[in-house]
């Protein structure tokens, strides 16, 4: 395969850089049951053969889905915020890493770096509070996925080392909630963050029942507005839109 990252849909992107295979939030089908409806066709298991790791940037149902971790072929290490572990572990087969902003886990070749992020998540009522997180991938190329965030200060400090950022700009429901970026608010983090290219995550898949009918474009829209509001900024962000299923190489030069 070389070195290419394939966005999967919704927040689920599968890496292979330098011989290291990471998949990120996984969620193959539907959600809550089917409520939330998948508009792309399912990620097959085979799809994602020969994973190194996983990562899950947070407990929401969307990101932390125990059903699609079950799938997983082989014994990956899983990486997840302090206090998800036990939660994890009740699908993972392989070893479970628990994180927090700042730290650092080896992964073959590859470094990965916990990055705050902006976003409250609670698995289950009652629960403790998780501290969800991005990923900052470091190797041929630097990677950063943020998962589910909003704008923070600490944000510019990732720039001058990120090649591909992958940014969160849309969501499943009617509206997007606190701790979420619109395209707009999306593009102001890459002009923060300055990689050599942007890619938008967290649209264009998950649906409300019967919602696609009605409001197709608050779904399937995001993804070019956040192109657009990147180019009007003129911030020398290149931007790379793919579909779910579609995926880019990635150049060890750091331009993909």
């Amino acid at each position: 395969m070389g070195n290419r990252l394939t966005f999967l849909g919704h927040s689920t992107v599968l890496i292979d850089l330098d011989g290291v295979r990471l998949l990120t939030d996984p969620l193959f089908g539907h959600m809550a049951a089917g409520v939330i409806w998948r508009q792309v066709p399912a990620v097959l298991p085979e799809t994602v053969t020969g994973l190194a790791a996983v990562f899950i940037s947070h407990g929401h149902w969307d990101h932390l889905d125990l059903t699609s971790l079950r799938t997983l072929p082989g014994r990956p290490t899983f990486i997840v915020p302090a206090g998800l572990e036990r939660v994890a572990a009740k699908a993972a087969r392989g070893v479970v890493h628990e994180l927090r902003a700042g730290d650092r886990l080896q992964v073959g070749g590859l470094t990965l770096e916990a990055i705050h992020a902006e976003h409250r998540s609670r698995r289950v009522p009652f629960a403790t509070d998780e501290e969800p997180l991005g990923i900052l991938i470091s190797g041929s190329t630097r990677i950063y996925f943020a998962g589910d965030t909003d704008l923070f200060p600490e944000m510019r400090q990732l720039a001058g080392r990120v090649d591909v950022a992958l940014l969160p700009v849309g969501g499943w429901g009617p509206r997007l909630g606190r701790g979420h970026m619109n395209p707009s608010r999306a593009a102001e983090a890459a002009v923060r963050i300055s990689p050599t290219l942007a890619t938008p995550i967290h649209w264009g898949t998950l649906y409300p029942f019967g919602l696609r009918r009605v409001a197709r474009g608050r779904f399937e829209g995001p993804g070019e507005a956040f192109r657009e509001a990147v180019a009007a900024r003129s911030a020398g962000v290149e931007v790379r839109v793919l579909r779910p299923g579609e995926s880019m190489p990635l150049m060890a030069s750091g331009r993909p």
